[in-house]
């Protein structure tokens, strides 16, 4: 794409008009000819990248998409010049970034290049900051000054930067570090930022802000971007195209909207059917993408997506298709021009039954639950702040509760609490004598890595009195009851993928079946057809032994299609709870209605909830949502709201839109 005469008139309009402001006649910044990349490791040669052709644009952002282990970040990498060194890498081909050679440029032209007119945002902020450093003083590395510091840190949304220069990486929220992650970034105003999974494991509305920030970056420095994603909807915000990877390959590649309108790849296909949907059929299981992504040890000789494709007929597995392009829209499947893809039926299946839910049996009963931290200092003094202020909710046997919320809202406070790993400081809490289990986030820092799969999902069989042998056929049945064969036993979790811990994690919390699971972020970090596959496990898991579900998750999509009720947090309370479909379909408080406009869509506009939620040791009088409220009165500054229910269905909202049954108006 160059120039303004070749943007693409199907671009959404928003996404248009940056394009057409930034797109100049230029060269491109990148040109990718025929690029292999073959890695070490554990003696072990892995053919990551094989035969990558690419172009972008000057001002151009080019979403990657793909699941993990198709080759996104390698290909970033290789942009940078930043491949591991302990993997061995061998290159092979062309890769030029605004005029220089990266394979063949020295390693002083490389540091040159990367400081002047390069850019990096990662996915997990926290390991790319020194933790002992102050921010100010890190992005002195990048900075000439320490006025720039500030005005770059106000650029990308941070505020109070002058304040904020001073602080420690732990003590800024998660959308506050990957800001001063994309102030370093553009400190140099690069001609391309390579930003992988940025957004990942961000609340909804900090995604939405990241996006915003992006595309503001592109249309005020005139910067290309290249955004590594595993969801095809975080693209459709801001990228003007879109390329989709497998096994390596570019599978296909297209402005954005024909991408998604019209996929020409059944690879493409499949993951927009796997994307988890505020509107899908909730009586039927997830669309899932079955099978695993191609091994790079012993890649097939045909398509590399043959073996897990409903459209293979033998020439795919003899064949390996090139990428064809008509236009702008290409793609790497000998059928295409025979399926119509838009109508491929999925491959979900009706639920064989409903859960079974008694609503008299308290699994999980708080009143008034108070938690509190310790006051901020060296010492600690005083009675500190509220985490949890006043939580009312109760949990029924079979019956699945989702919490949603922004980061700091305390959803994992109260999972903590009932699994009583945190005390309570007021109110009560009664929980089911029988076991409680947990579920983390990252199940690779849950996961022993020195033990085998088999010791750490029996580890709950100690003292239970069993023989070795049935240990071992518990162990086993476990791991099958969670889609895992029984050979899984004898792996260390650093040789499994990413979905395949998150199960290990799952049979180590049910070989004793417990009463209820909880269930911190399972899937936030996960691609989205893994994330569909561990959804539908978990619906096994709970209509087969009738298990309660808590689960946290700052994704309303997933909310709503794990559980039968969802509470909505903000600032340590609940500010609105009802049935799953009526959050939905109707909600009432206004937070609810930004965590749902915030949702990203495959074409729909991007909206953002502005500003920060306001610390725990300085809460806003009155209504603790009014600072950043649209529909906020004067009287939400002073008066503090109060739980009133909106209909007979259980749909209770602490809004004084509810008080005064003035959400409709």
């Amino acid at each position: 794409m160059t120039g303004v005469a070749a943007v693409d008139q199907r671009l959404p309009e928003h996404a248009r008009e940056m394009a057409e402001a930034t797109c100049t006649s230029d060269e491109p910044v990148v040109q990718v000819a025929d690029l292999h990349v073959e890695l070490t490791r554990q003696r072990t040669s892995l053919h990551v990248l094989r035969g990558i052709d690419l172009e972008i644009a000057r001002g151009e952002i080019l979403g990657l998409a793909g699941e993990s282990g198709s080759g996104k970040s390698i290909f970033g990498l290789s942009l940078l010049g930043l491949l591991p060194e302990q993997s061995q890498p061998v290159v092979r081909g062309s890769v030029v970034v605004d005029g220089t050679e990266v394979t063949t440029a020295t390693a002083a032209a490389l540091r040159e290049l990367r400081r002047r007119r390069l850019g990096a945002i990662f996915q997990d902020p926290m390991t790319s900051l020194d933790p002992t450093m102050r921010i100010g003083k890190q992005m002195l590395e990048v900075a000439d000054s320490h006025t720039q510091i500030v005005s770059l840190l106000k650029e990308v949304g941070v505020p109070d930067p002058a304040r904020r220069v001073n602080a420690y990486p732990h003590e800024l929220s998660g959308g506050l570090r990957q800001r001063v992650m994309i102030a370093m970034a553009i400190a140099q105003e690069p001609r391309l930022i390579v930003a992988d999974e940025p957004t990942t494991a961000l609340d909804v509305t900090v995604q939405a802000q990241i996006l915003g920030l992006f595309a503001r970056l592109r249309r005020e420095h005139g910067c290309s971007i290249v955004l590594i994603t595993h969801d095809l909807a975080v693209a459709s915000q801001i990228a003007d195209r879109v390329a989709v990877l497998y096994g390596g390959r570019i599978a296909e590649i297209g402005p954005t909207t024909d991408l998604l309108d019209r996929p020409q790849h059944p690879y493409t296909a499949a993951l927009m059917q796997s994307r988890l949907d505020t509107e899908a059929d909730k009586r039927h299981k997830v669309p899932t993408l079955g099978g695993e992504p191609p091994d790079p040890r012993e890649l097939p000789s045909g398509c590399p997506f043959a073996p897990r494709c409903s459209f293979t007929v033998p020439s795919c597995e003899a064949t390996l298709p090139p990428l064809q392009l008509r236009g702008r829209h290409g793609n790497a499947c000998l059928r295409s021009d025979e399926l119509d893809l838009r109508r491929a039926a999925s491959s979900s299946e009706a639920w064989a039954s409903a859960p079974v839910i008694d609503p008299t049996v308290s699994i999980v009963d708080a009143r008034s639950l108070d938690v509190a931290a310790p006051s901020p200092g060296v010492f600690r003094k005083g009675a500190g702040v509220l985490i949890l202020n006043g939580i009312d909710l109760t949990i029924g046997e079979g019956e699945s509760v989702a919490l949603v919320g922004e980061s700091g809202c305390g959803k994992t406070t109260f999972l903590r609490t009932v699994a009583a790993l945190a005390a309570a400081s007021g109110g009560s809490l009664e929980v089911d004598a029988g076991a409680c289990q947990m579920i983390f986030q990252d199940a690779g820092s849950s996961l022993t890595p020195w033990l085998a799969v088999g010791e750490i999902v029996g580890e709950r069989l100690h003292g239970l009195g069993l023989t070795r042998e049935e240990r071992r056929v518990r162990v086993e049945n476990a791991l099958g009851l969670v889609g895992l064969p029984p050979r899984a036993a004898t792996a260390r979790p650093a040789q499994l993928s990413g979905g395949q811990r998150q199960r290990v994690a799952i049979a180590r919390a049910v070989i004793v079946p417990p009463r209820i699971l909880l269930c911190d972020e399972p899937t936030s970090a996960l691609d989205v057809s893994i994330a569909a596959g561990v959804l539908n496990l978990l619906g096994e898991l709970r209509r087969q032994f009738r298990m309660a579900l808590l689960f946290v998750t700052h994704d309303l999509s997933v909310a709503r299609l794990i559980a039968d009720r969802i509470a909505v947090m903000y600032l340590g309370r609940i500010v609105e709870i009802g049935p799953a479909d009526t959050i939905l379909a109707n909600p009432v408080h206004p937070y609810t209605c930004s965590l749902i406009a915030s949702i990203p869509r495959p074409g729909g506009a991007r909206v953002e909830l502005s500003g920060e939620p306001p610390s725990l040791f300085d809460p806003p009088s009155g209504c603790a949502f009014h600072p950043r409220c649209p529909r906020a009165r004067d009287g939400c500054a002073v008066r503090p709201p109060k739980m009133v229910g909106v209909d007979a269905g259980g749909h209770s909202v602490d809004c004084v839109l509810a008080e005064e049954r003035e959400w409709r108006r």
